[in-house]
């Protein structure tokens, strides 16, 4: 591990250790290295030096829009290759939550996010992307017995 000191005039650290305690970091440290990553991931997707990630995509929508349930099942079967895992939630009697889980070229992921949230009676949707390295695994193609078949591992980048 390496150390590294910083000066904060008094106001910034202040307003600092109120973000970290509402936050429930233990310690500065702590909360300077997720600021880093956060920083650091944003910007390799901003230069375009991410390539794979590893992402949620969240939306709410109207159940009664038509159709809508079954156009979105579809897009994630069409799609079963960046589609890991839905989980869907009943928020009241007309708006269900879906969150996505996605792994796969950002661009792609970009992509199918971006037709998800356009379909008519999606609102709210938001994605979440982060980095990630998807040749860890394969440097090692390592098995988990009969039942799991090789497989590729996702890390995130930072």
């Amino acid at each position: 591990m390496e150390r590294f000191t910083i000066s904060l005039d008094e106001k910034l650290a202040k307003e600092f250790d109120r973000l970290i305690q509402a936050r429930g970091y233990d310690n500065r440290s702590e909360a300077v290295r997720d600021i880093l990553r956060e920083n650091l991931e944003q910007s390799r997707l901003a230069r375009d030096e991410a390539p794979y990630c590893i992402a949620a995509l969240s939306y709410i929508y109207d159940h009664h829009e038509r159709e809508l349930a079954e156009r979105l099942t579809a897009r994630q079967h069409d799609h079963h290759d960046l589609c890991v895992s839905t989980l869907h939630a009943h928020l009241d009697h007309d708006n269900c939550m879906e969150t996505v889980i996605l792994r796969g070229p950002t661009g792609a992921v970009r992509e199918f996010a971006n037709a998800m949230m356009a379909e008519r009676g999606v609102r709210h949707g938001a994605l979440n992307i982060v980095p990630a390295d998807m040749n860890a695994g394969r440097q090692h193609h390592h098995h988990h017995g009969p039942d799991h078949p090789y497989h590729v591992h996702s890390r995130p980048k930072s």
